[in-house]
């Protein structure tokens, strides 16, 4: 069976997978486009997209900015027909002031999580952009409904669900991954489906739900289909593409990941990530000065932060691997080649329709 479009609002994806956002820098135009050209929904991070401009040290929200337009306006002209949303953190610093603008440069797509987007729908108003928070429980996603729904009249273009296999920053707690134990991302999805259907009924609307973290194979998008989910969202999988906009040392050390390699660290703002063990990651006991801060995120405080996460980040895309961070998803280890974007989309389609 041949699978079903994902449906967002007015916007048609002919293939349901979402290419998750990874910053910094490591999904920009080049992926995006990419994904978006072959009938998914290619997604840019907003977060520090500016790290290559050449005021980026000095005037870092203004080359964030120019960096932002320039990014959509490539993708977009780049994916005539395609979509491309825009990830941003809800604890970034000048939020609102960066969503405003890719809504300006004509992004289709705002997805939101790190923290629960309460004003995003005041944000995009007047505007036709669709928005999507990203949750990791039942609970988070009525929460978000019900805020929307009182104080703006609206709901949910689309629901990403992130569960506890997946990269970066994790909306659990420490003890809730990588002990065997965690919450399934099934039961997430099965319980977000439930307790958003009071909201859908109010709107007489289905808002479409997308699931993310561990989806690897196309029989997990089958699965997770078939459970109610309307697409799935994937990121660690196109960091080995051609496509993806980071270095090739970058690339290669998902590549050679093993299954032991991959570690639950502390992040700066005081949130539990997934990241590939490194020299940076071994050796780091908290004892790093900071002599530049780039005032990106809330939560960050530079004076008793044990790192920069965004020079940590940008290591990393710009392929200096032992001082870098390197998020990754639970199943990073299962990479062994970089393949075109194409190549990869039509594998996990074609496995995927084997199992309907």
């Amino acid at each position: 069976m041949k699978l079903p479009p994902l449906k967002i609002g007015d916007l048609i994806a002919d293939v349901p997978i979402i290419q998750g956002g990874m910053g910094v820098g490591i999904s920009r135009s080049s992926l995006a486009s990419a994904v978006a050209n072959c009938g998914g929904v290619g997604t840019i991070s907003g977060v520090q997209i500016g790290f290559d401009e050449p005021d980026f040290e000095t005037n870092t929200f203004n080359a964030n900015i120019r960096a932002l337009n320039k990014h959509i306006k490539r993708a977009k002209e780049s994916s005539k027909r395609g979509i491309i949303a825009v990830n941003f953190m809800v604890a970034m610093n000048d939020y609102d002031k960066y969503v405003k603008n890719a809504v300006e440069a004509g992004v289709d797509l705002i997805v939101s999580g790190a923290g629960l987007p309460t004003a995003l729908p005041k944000i995009v108003e007047g505007s036709s952009v669709k928005i999507a928070p990203v949750v990791s429980s039942p609970k988070a996603a009525a929460v978000i409904c019900k805020m929307w729904d009182k104080h703006h009249g609206r709901i949910p273009d689309l629901i990403v669900v992130e569960g506890p296999e997946a990269g970066g920053h994790l909306g659990f707690k420490k003890e809730e991954v990588g002990n065997g134990e965690q919450e399934k991302l099934e039961n997430i999805l099965v319980g977000v489906l439930e307790a958003i259907k009071p909201f859908e009924e109010k709107h007489k609307v289905k808002i479409p739900v997308v699931c993310g973290g561990g989806v690897f194979y196309g029989k997990d998008i089958a699965k997770y289909i078939k459970l109610g989910a309307s697409g799935v969202q994937m990121a660690t999988r196109f960091i080995a593409t051609e496509e993806c906009d980071a270095d090739i040392k970058y690339k290669n050390m998902y590549v050679n990941c093993e299954e032991g390699d991959i570690k639950i660290v502390k992040s700066p703002v005081g949130m539990p990530g997934r990241a590939i063990s490194n020299r940076f990651v071994d050796e780091n006991k908290g004892n790093v000065t900071i002599d530049k801060c780039y005032n990106c995120l809330k939560p960050c405080n530079p004076k008793s932060t044990p790192y920069c996460i965004s020079k940590a980040l940008i290591n990393a895309v710009k392929g200096n691997i032992d001082e870098a961070l390197l998020f990754t998803g639970a199943k990073s280890y299962k990479i062994d080649k970089i393949v075109k974007v194409k190549d990869l989309i039509n594998e996990l389609v074609s496995d995927a329709e084997k199992e309907f």
